[in-house]
């Protein structure tokens, strides 16, 4: 069993906070103004983390194998 925890926005996620979900946390703190007094909430699903802030957004563990490459789905011409 994995505990989930709780930070505010715009702070460093906890250690508990899995590395492959860290860029999209910031990601999407990124020129956001309206964060102050949310907080987010790291829970896990099948073994797999997901972040949500107190708007409702949600950030995954991609399950996609060509995620963060520079050419996925993109044909060169």
């Amino acid at each position: 069993m994995q505990l989930g925890t709780r930070w505010p926005f715009g702070a460093e996620p906890p250690a508990s906070v899995p590395a492959s979900i860290r860029p999209a946390i910031a990601e999407a703190e990124v020129g956001r103004v309206d964060g102050a007094g949310r907080a987010w909430t790291l829970t896990w699903l099948e073994g797999r983390p997901i972040a949500e802030l107190d708007d409702g957004t949600v950030v995954r563990e991609s399950t996609d194998p060509h995620a963060g490459t520079a050419d996925a789905g993109d044909d060169d011409w």
